[in-house]
C-alpha cells in the first residue's frame, strides 16, 4: 500500500511538471523519471531488507551478493540514468531539460525518502504509524471545527480560512486526543511491540515482553495543578509522554506542510494536485502534512527512542570469520571482568 501511495503521489507531481513546463516533446523524459524512482526504490527497499532480513539474505548465496554489492549496484544504475539524461540533452531545450531533471529529484525526495521513513516507523511498532498519523488528522478535522465556530483572526495568507482559533483549539484537541489514544493502544503488544522477522518461522512476528516505555508508571504531579485536579500522583505510560511531542508537532509544525503545499499550487495556478479522489484532489493533497509528520517521527525515534538492538549485533557476529568471532570474545570477555560481571580470566 505504501508503494503503490508513493506511485501515485509521485505520477501527481511529476506530471504538474509536465504540464506547466509543456515538456511533452522532451526526449526520454518520462521514461527517464520513471527510471529514477526505479533507482531510488531499489536503494531503499534493498537497505530495508539487508537491515531486517539480514539473516535471510546471509543464507541465500543470490541474495547475499546482491546485499554485499547493494549500494555500488545502486550507484551504477543512477549513473546510467545520469548519463542517458546528458544524452538525451537537445540545444534548444537544454534550460526546460534541467528544470525537470531538477523537478525530478525533488520529488523523489519528498516522496521516496518520506516513504521510507514510514516504513522504517512501522518495524518500530504499528503505534509509532498510528498515533502519528491520528494526530495529524485530528489536528485537521479539530482546527477546522474551532476554526468554523470560533474563527475570526486570518492566520496565514497561503491559506485564507485558516485561523488563529482554530490553530490554537486544534493543538489543545490534539494533544488531549494523543494522551487518550496513546493510554488505550500503550496496552496492547500487537501495536507496541517492533515487528521482527523470525528465522525459525520464516515470517514476521510482533510479540514481545512491553518494554518500560509501555508499563504504567506512577508520576508526581506538579505542586501548582495538586490544588486544581485534587490528586498528587497519576499512573501513565512514559510512551504517553512521548505523544506530547509527537501531537504537538502534528498541531504546531505539521499544519506548515499543509501551507507548503497550497503555496505550491497557487505557484502553478492549480487546485488540486489531481483528481484521484473525487471532490477531494490527489493523494497528495491528502498526505501533505503526513510526510512531515513521518521525517519527525523517525529523527525522534533515533534520538530519543531507540538504543542498540541485541540481536541486530548477534546476527552480524555470526556473519563474522571464526577468527574474528575470538578476537570479539575475548575482548568482551576481559571487559565483563573488568567489570567485575565475570569472575578473573585465572577462574575462567
Amino acid at each position: 500500500m505504501s508503494l503503490k501511495k508513493e506511485i501515485k503521489c509521485f505520477h501527481e507531481i511529476i506530471t504538474i511538471g509536465y504540464n506547466v513546463y509543456h515538456s511533452y516533446d522532451l526526449p526520454w523524459f518520462r521514461t527517464l523519471s520513471w527510471y529514477f524512482l526505479l533507482c531510488v526504490n531499489y536503494f531503499f527497499y534493498g537497505e530495508t531488507v539487508t537491515d531486517y532480513f539480514f539473516t535471510l539474505v546471509q543464507r541465500e548465496e543470490p541474495l547475499r551478493i546482491l546485499s554485499k554489492y547493494h549500494r555500488f549496484i545502486s550507484f551504477a544504475l543512477y549513473l546510467t540514468g545520469f548519463c542517458m539524461f546528458v544524452l538525451s540533452l537537445v540545444k534548444k531545450h537544454y534550460r526546460l531539460q534541467f528544470y525537470m531533471f531538477g523537478w525530478t529529484h525533488v520529488t523523489l525526495l519528498i516522496v521516496v525518502t518520506q516513504s521510507h521513513l514510514i516504513i522504517h516507523n512501522l518495524f518500530e511498532g504499528m503505534i509509532w504509524f498510528i498515533v502519528p498519523i491520528s494526530c495529524v488528522i485530528c489536528n485537521d478535522i479539530m482546527a477546522y471545527m474551532f476554526g468554523f465556530f470560533f474563527g475570526r483572526t486570518p492566520l496565514i495568507k497561503l491559506s485564507p480560512k485558516k485561523t488563529w482559533e482554530g490553530f490554537i483549539g486544534g493543538f489543545f484537541a490534539t494533544v488531549l486526543f494523543g494522551l487518550l489514544l496513546s493510554y488505550v493502544m500503550s496496552g496492547y503488544r500487537c501495536f507496541t511491540c517492533p515487528v521482527e522477522f523470525n528465522n525459525d518461522t520464516n515470517s514476521f512476528t510482533v510479540d514481545c515482553e512491553p518494554s518500560e516505555l509501555f508499563q504504567l508508571q506512577e508520576y508526581n504531579i506538579p505542586l501548582v495543578l495538586q490544588s486544581v485536579v485534587g490528586w498528587k500522583t497519576v499512573r501513565m505510560y512514559p510512551f504517553q509522554i512521548h505523544s506530547i511531542a509527537l501531537s504537538t508537532f502534528a498541531s504546531l509544525i505539521g499544519p506548515f506542510g499543509g501551507f507548503f503545499a497550497s503555496g505550491f499550487k497557487r505557484a502553478f495556478k492549480i487546485k488540486d494536485f489531481a483528481n484521484t479522489i473525487p471532490g477531494h484532489g490527489g493523494i497528495m493533497d491528502r498526505f501533505d502534512c503526513q510526510y512531515l509528520m513521518a521525517t519527525f517521527v523517525n529523527v525522534y525515534i533515533a534520538s530519543f527512542i531507540r538504543g542498540p538492538n541485541p540481536s541486530k549485533l548477534i546476527q552480524q557476529f555470526l556473519t563474522l570469520r571464526p577468527d574474528q568471532q575470538l578476537h570479539i570474545f575475548n575482548t568482551l570477555k576481559a571487559h565483563l571482568v573488568d567489570k567485575g560481571m565475570l569472575g578473573s580470566l585465572e577462574d575462567a
